[in-house]
């Protein structure tokens, strides 16, 4: 990548840390959250969904526009944990952006979700973010 920082061999060696979306910009949701709290942190966020974490700031799953679309008979009335995917695909900061990219792809998915070691949310990676690095 320093020796070819604007091209695509330089983008291919990119990783995920360097191109996700991190601090305030991370939908998050408590446990406990109800969905018209969820649904107001996803559409403040942007990106199509909410990770849903524990008190320690574990990912405990992640509620999505899909998710939504099955669970709309009393939605309201649910909670966010109630309603999350408890097996989300989720990526590394140390992983190749190319990498994410293919896992989107495998996955028919335009984000992911990335997390540290003890499985905290810690940034966004949308397949734009990947386009506008060249990676595809």
């Amino acid at each position: 990548k320093v020796f070819h920082p604007g091209c695509k061999l330089g983008a291919q060696v990119a990783n995920v840390g360097q191109l996700m979306h991190m601090d305030d910009k991370l939908p998050l949701a408590s446990i406990g959250a109800g969905m018209p709290e969820t649904l107001l942190m996803m559409t403040a966020k942007g990106f199509g969904f909410a990770a849903v974490v524990d008190k320690a700031g574990t990912l405990m799953g992640i509620v999505t526009d899909g998710d939504l679309r099955r669970n709309m008979d009393n939605l309201m009335n649910h909670l966010a944990k109630d309603v999350a995917n408890p097996h989300p695909v989720t990526v590394t900061p140390d992983m190749l952006a190319a990498r994410a990219m293919a896992l989107m792809d495998e996955h028919k998915i335009s984000v992911l979700l990335v997390v540290d070691k003890a499985r905290r949310p810690v940034g966004v990676l949308h397949i734009h973010d990947l386009l506008r690095a060249g990676i595809a």
